[in-house]
């Protein structure tokens, strides 16, 4: 169907309304003439079949009142309006794009037809980024071209003098044939007047020659036609051209036109070097939250783990919500969910300082309410505004038990086994960074079967519900999952966690979400084999005799010298540096660990044994022998571990 064309504002130009009026309702005004109605143009002869054209100015009779020169202060006065406001509805439709792309867009639909009948738009490959130097050599990429089409091409009828012809334009592919790139020559026409900067018509002696080098060899504008080529100079540089085409049947290009194109490429110039910046920073702030977040959650013993981050939006993708999951000795394992206040590349700086704080106080062993005080510490040393709220917990599958802290962060929901969603009664507390706040923790039953679920706000509160009804929103939609597995089963985690996501609605993403699922599968108590020994030199002895006791109660009677000979090796290095008792502890699930804990701070190290030293070879036995092994230092000590394939 033809389109009208109509100003940006919604209204045809007031050029236009007489000879709309004097029209039959039922009858479309060409393109062409509209086109030129909004930037009228010199007055051309009426053509003999179309009458008097829409700028044609009608001739007063003389007379000695003046009332030609009036007639005609009028029509200009008229004109110069309809230029205005066309400049400024275009200018405002090419700021409204935020991407590269809709910038370019928006100066092609301001332009055609209302301004020109075609536009070809070029720009610098690549892009320069700021301050960033350009790279050699300057290439020109064919970045979008649009034209009016023609009227048997809209299967609509018409005048055949009223239907507009572009022998630039090819029908069959509808574009123009145009190089898709130019490479600029130093001191050529074209380069030259790209330096100028201003916008000059096509039949210029300097446009003659610089728009066959834009447009490819053997390419320029047809005999008739009229172009105006206009630089796009950025803040700091020229990053492309604009070129601009008229038809026949369209008045030429006038003076005041050049002020129009430089208008338009002006503004489109700077709006593509600010929508290259945001998207270099929009790439950075990705990045940066990307690497932020833990790139794989661990499987420690006993529990099982999924999780998911959703921005708030694609065009803002930086917030301050986290995640993460730290194993910790005694095969238990730290679940942290935090959220920075704010959304911005300092949400996630701070964000990521708060997490990377978090792992080595978790690494400690400290209990849950002082990680929450040195991360509260933390935060205050960061600035008197860095507040954030945390979750913090502590899962222990040998004890099927766990140790929450929170600092003004939702509370979490834990899903039974029979289907029923509970949500916990954690003491709220205050937001990290409030400063001189106790932080209080509760101990709860962790049983095998029920999942945990800990979240950030964005997935409970919106600007169409408070954070308590999306909680119970939230328990009324994990109880409903939990029904369609049944009361024997739990539902598949990740699964869940598609499923909780699902419950946001068009008009829920006001924030972005952090959600962290831990199902406890727990370690039974026949599992776990514990022993206290007197830091005396028998203890070695005795050691390896439980041990071998433990594993032939499991069946894993294969193991039992490998097991007994790194025992032997761990539990007498640590009764060399012990004053109270050492503790063993063996976990049999799918594999089979070692722990042996003492009072001593000092970690143990690997090195390479002197053939003439008696000692320093227990832990080249265990690196080569054992799975995995590694010490790690707690607040009454440290703990050796080592872990053995089962058969």
């Amino acid at each position: 169907m033809t389109e009208h064309p109509t100003s940006h504002e919604g209204r045809q130009p007031l050029a236009a309304r007489p000879q709309e009026r004097a029209r039959p309702r039922q009858e479309e005004a060409p393109q062409g003439a509209a086109a030129t109605a909004a930037i009228p143009g010199p007055s051309p002869a009426p053509h003999p079949a179309k009458g008097p054209g829409p700028n044609a100015v009608p001739n007063p009779a003389p007379g000695a009142d003046g009332a030609a020169p009036v007639a005609d202060t009028q029509t200009l006065s008229r004109r110069e309006g309809d230029r205005l406001r066309f400049v400024g509805a275009a200018t405002r439709r090419i700021a409204r794009g935020i991407d590269l792309d809709e910038i370019v867009l928006g100066l092609c639909r301001a332009s055609v037809p209302t301004f020109s009948d075609a536009i070809l738009v070029y720009l610098r490959d690549p892009l320069p980024v700021g301050d960033e130097r350009p790279v050699n050599p300057f290439v020109l990429r064919l970045r979008r071209t649009d034209r009016l089409r023609l009227a048997d091409e809209e299967s609509e009828t018409g005048p055949e003098g009223e239907r507009l012809r572009l022998p630039v334009t090819d029908p069959q592919a509808g574009l123009l044939p145009a190089a898709d790139l130019c490479e600029i020559r130093a001191g050529g026409a074209l380069a030259e007047v790209l330096r100028g900067v201003r916008p000059v018509f096509g039949d210029s002696a300097a446009a003659r020659v610089a728009l066959p080098e834009l447009l490819g060899a053997g390419r320029t504008v047809p005999t008739g036609h009229r172009a105006i080529l206009a630089p796009l100079r950025g803040r700091r540089r020229v990053i492309g051209a604009a070129v601009f085409l008229r038809g026949t049947d369209r008045p030429p290009f006038e003076a005041n036109d050049l002020l129009v194109a430089a208008q338009l490429a002006t503004h489109t110039a700077l709006g593509i070097d600010k929508a290259v910046l945001y998207g270099r920073e929009a790439y950075i702030a990705d990045e940066l939250q990307r690497t932020m977040l833990p790139d794989s959650l661990p499987q420690p013993t006993g529990v099982r783990l999924a999780s998911r981050y959703l921005p708030a939006a694609e065009t803002a993708r930086v917030g301050g919500d986290w995640y993460d999951a730290i194993p910790l000795p005694g095969s238990r394992v730290a679940l942290v969910v935090g959220d920075v206040m704010g959304h911005s590349m300092t949400s996630a700086a701070i964000m990521g300082q708060l997490r990377t704080t978090a792992q080595p106080l978790a690494g400690l062993d400290l209990p849950p309410q002082e990680v929450l005080h040195h991360l509260d510490e933390q935060a205050q040393r960061l600035g008197s505004d860095r507040m954030a709220t945390c979750l913090y917990a502590v899962y222990d599958p040998v004890a099927h038990r766990i140790t929450i802290a929170n600092a003004g962060h939702p509370p979490p929901v834990l899903l039974h086994l029979g289907g029923r969603a509970e949500v916990l009664r954690v003491p709220p507390g205050a937001p990290i960074g409030v400063g001189g706040v106790d932080f209080e923790a509760v101990e709860l039953d962790a049983p095998a079967g029920a999942t945990l679920l800990l979240y950030t706000d964005g997935l409970v509160e919106s600007r169409m519900r408070d954070v308590w009804t999306g909680i119970e929103i939230l328990r009324e939609r994990l109880a409903a999952t939990a029904q369609l597995t049944g009361p024997d089963h739990s539902p598949p985690l990740e699964a869940l966690c598609d499923d909780v996501l699902d419950m946001l609605g068009p008009g829920d993403r006001d924030d972005d979400i952090a959600l962290l699922a831990a199902r406890f599968d727990g370690i039974a108590p026949s599992d776990v084999a514990y022993w206290f020994l007197e830091p005396e030199d028998a203890a070695p002895g005795r050691a390896r005799r439980l041990a071998r006791r433990a594993l032939s109660r499991w069946g894993l009677d294969d193991l039992s010298d490998e097991v007994e000979l790194l025992v032997s090796e761990v539990v007498t290095n640590a009764v060399r540096y012990a004053e109270r008792p050492v503790t063993l502890r063996l976990l049999r699930t799918d594999i089979l660990r070692c722990e042996v804990g003492d009072d001593s701070p000092q970690l143990p190290r690997q090195r390479r044994a002197r053939e003439t030293d008696e000692g320093g070879r227990g832990l080249f036995l265990v690196n080569r022998l054992a799975r995995r092994w590694g010490a790690t230092r707690l607040s009454t000590g440290k703990v050796v571990w080592f872990e053995m394939a089962t058969p």
